[in-house]
């Protein structure tokens, strides 16, 4: 029978020391780091997950702003509006909820975010580093799969097998890449991979991100594994689930994360984190 990691018991932690930081900066006379979210059109999935980062800001006293911005603005206008916030020396973390709308180049926007604002980890600069290994903002799911592997006592993946189900640029290729940083010997498989059951069954650790309700089956996992579920979706009978069949599976491996309050809740915490980390490089 696994160990139920909650991830929202390890984000309350880190959370508290951010609440300190910030309680400290204010004693101290300092202006507090300053969070913007930019959130375009009324996509309900979004407007969810930037009232828990907006939430989460006023929790630890962090400085934020949600910026609601019409579903028809045109793209030039969406980049010249981050441009301004790349300039705010009040601003220290820019991030764009997604999806966009179709008409704006999702691509475009990210790159047009500040790589020292960039507390998302999704440009091109920020992702160059993170394959160098040199000091650069991680996205914030990958950071927080890291960070609940550490709390597990998963310091050490030297000769660690992970498999990575899924390959989105949000998650499967820069956790992939952490591990490998890591010195895990990572398998990344995805929608074109043959036998992914035979892959995900010589994992240690196995980190499900594939947005498909329940798609790991217990005899994808092997005895005594770590499993990570990434994924948020919704069942037939409309119920929350990840990308693990949870009943199952917990009585295989050594180590599960749960959903809800496994991955999501250590997502914002690192945005937090992350946030935190610019503040610090600008003001020295």
């Amino acid at each position: 029978m696994a160990e139920i990691v909650y991830g929202s018991e390890i984000a309350k932690k880190i959370k508290a020391k951010l609440a300190a930081k910030m309680q400290a900066l204010k004693q101290e006379g300092k202006r507090l780091p300053k969070l913007c979210v930019v959130l375009v059109g009324n996509h309900p999935a979004s407007l969810s997950y930037v009232t828990g980062k907006e939430k989460a800001c006023r929790e630890i006293g962090m400085e934020n702003d949600l910026i609601r911005l019409p579903q028809d603005i045109s793209e030039k206008a969406l980049l010249d509006f981050i441009q301004k916030l790349n300039v705010d020396d009040a601003v220290d973390g820019i991030l764009v909820q997604l999806p966009l709308p179709a008409h704006i180049d999702e691509h475009k926007v990210l790159f047009a975010i500040d790589p020292a604002k960039d507390v998302d980890g999704f440009h091109p600069i920020s992702l160059g580093k993170l394959m160098l290994q040199e000091d650069t903002f991680i996205s914030c799911t990958p950071k927080g799969i890291m960070r609940i592997l550490e709390e597990i006592g998963y310091d050490d993946l030297s000769g660690k097998k992970a498999v990575v189900v899924g390959r989105s640029n949000i998650v499967g290729k820069p956790v992939a890449q952490l591990l490998m940083n890591k010195h895990a010997t990572v398998t990344v498989c995805h929608s074109r991979t043959k036998n992914v059951e035979e892959i995900a069954a010589q994992a240690d650790i196995l980190i499900a991100a594939i947005g498909k309700p329940r798609y790991i089956h217990a005899s994808w996992v092997k005895e005594g594994a770590v499993v990570i579920d990434v994924g948020i979706n919704r069942d037939e009978n409309n119920k929350l689930c990840g990308d693990v069949d949870f009943e199952a599976v917990k009585e295989k491996a050594a180590y599960i994360t749960p959903v809800p309050k496994g991955v999501g809740p250590m997502t914002i915490a690192m945005l937090l984190e992350n946030t935190l980390e610019a503040y610090e490089k600008k003001e020295g």
